[in-house]
């Protein structure tokens, strides 16, 4: 049995290298390739082309990369063909993989989406597509089942995976490891690429003067360097790879929208959520995106949870503000009490696991 698998950001990378363990726990035999980064390849899968690539966001600069874009498709097919794969995992990512969902299908190549695309936010019309070259989808979020069911179209919710890797104890070591203080520590998220970090970490890193009692760390990812976010923001700890162990001792934090928002979460950290993107990009969207809320917590629970700074509300006089009231006591034991609440709603762990064992039924059911 041949699986491709497809992820094109960091939490995709996460989320198949931990299906592929799982898809490799179950049936030792399965021959894993894909795109996807340092996570899937641990786990199994032989990486044709690392995820760091392919990261273009908004509009704009989708635009001024078309013609790389247009190489990495003809690159995906060309190896997609050569494989011969029983079936296609696409992870969210779906730009890129909603289209690749048609070449697959008109292959007679099994289609199965795991993380579904964001279709109830924008773009809508995304639904006619995955109806007819999707085979198989498995969603992470509870409300998605019933938003694919207005759409006649049935899913499986399996439960979210990050409930697989955020249910761990605090580092003992991690100030330590770190070089950190015994101050208490509020954790600045910036975001995964160098465009969003460029525009939001200079602002959240403005609030510091205020907060002379806390150090503030940045928790950085593995593709930039502690040299590139100090370029942002002087003088600032920095912590690569490790944002898990931040969040866990973290008081408080200013995180960028995102999965991050989830992950501060489901660790406990009380947040608040930031967003600064390019003009152009974020006009665009803002005309297009029709949910009420951008943090996946505030969209899981379907009401504010979270504070939400967004575009010019993400200034230094209210992200210092908002950053202040979730220090209080009294509002850390309230956010989580809710996120609490979070946990229970997402149901239980075991979401990779689960979605191994549906995939595997299906393919074998197709022999």
């Amino acid at each position: 049995m041949k699986i491709f698998i497809i992820s094109g950001e960091a939490s995709g990378d996460m989320h198949g290298g931990n299906l592929a363990k799982e898809l490799l726990a179950l049936e030792p035999a399965v021959e894993l390739q894909g795109w996807g980064g340092e996570k899937m390849e641990k786990a199994g899968v032989t990486i044709m082309k690392d995820y760091r690539e392919l990261a273009f966001m908004g509009f704009v600069e989708v635009l001024a990369n078309i013609r790389t874009i247009s190489k990495n498709f003809k690159l995906c097919k060309s190896q997609i063909l050569d494989f011969k794969p029983d079936a296609v995992v696409l992870i969210d990512y779906p730009g890129f993989n909603l289209r690749m969902a048609e070449f697959i299908k008109e292959q007679g190549i099994e289609v199965l989406y795991y993380i579904s695309p964001q279709v109830w936010a924008w773009k809508e019309s995304r639904v006619k597509k995955i109806k007819r070259f999707v085979d198989h989808m498995f969603v992470i979020l509870p409300f998605e089942k019933g938003f694919y069911a207005k759409h006649d179209y049935p899913v499986e919710f399996v439960g979210h995976p990050l409930l697989d890797v955020t249910d761990q104890p605090a580092s003992d070591d991690f100030r330590q490891k770190h070089n950190l203080s015994e101050k208490p520590i509020i954790a600045l998220i910036p975001g995964s690429r160098k465009q969003e970090i460029s525009h939001i970490l200079p602002v959240m890193a403005s609030v510091k003067s205020q907060f002379p009692d806390y150090q503030f760390v940045i928790g950085g990812v593995k593709n930039m360097t502690a040299s590139f976010y100090n370029s942002l923001a002087p003088d600032t700890q920095v912590v690569l790879s490790d944002t898990y162990n931040l969040f866990r001792n973290s008081e408080a934090g200013l995180v960028t929208s995102g999965t991050a928002t989830l992950e501060a979460g489901l660790h406990d950290m009380p947040q608040v959520v930031c967003y600064k993107g390019g003009t152009i990009s974020y006009y665009i969207a803002r005309a297009l995106i029709k949910i009420k809320f951008i943090s996946l917590v505030n969209l899981i629970m379907d009401r504010a949870v979270v504070k939400e700074l967004i575009q010019g509300k993400m200034n230094s006089k209210n992200a210092t503000s908002e950053l202040g009231l979730i220090l209080e006591e009294a509002n850390q034991a309230k956010l989580k009490a809710e996120y609490r609440s979070l946990r229970e709603k997402l149901g239980g762990s075991g979401a990779s696991q689960r979605t191994a064992k549906a995939m595997l039924k299906i393919l074998s059911n197709l022999n």
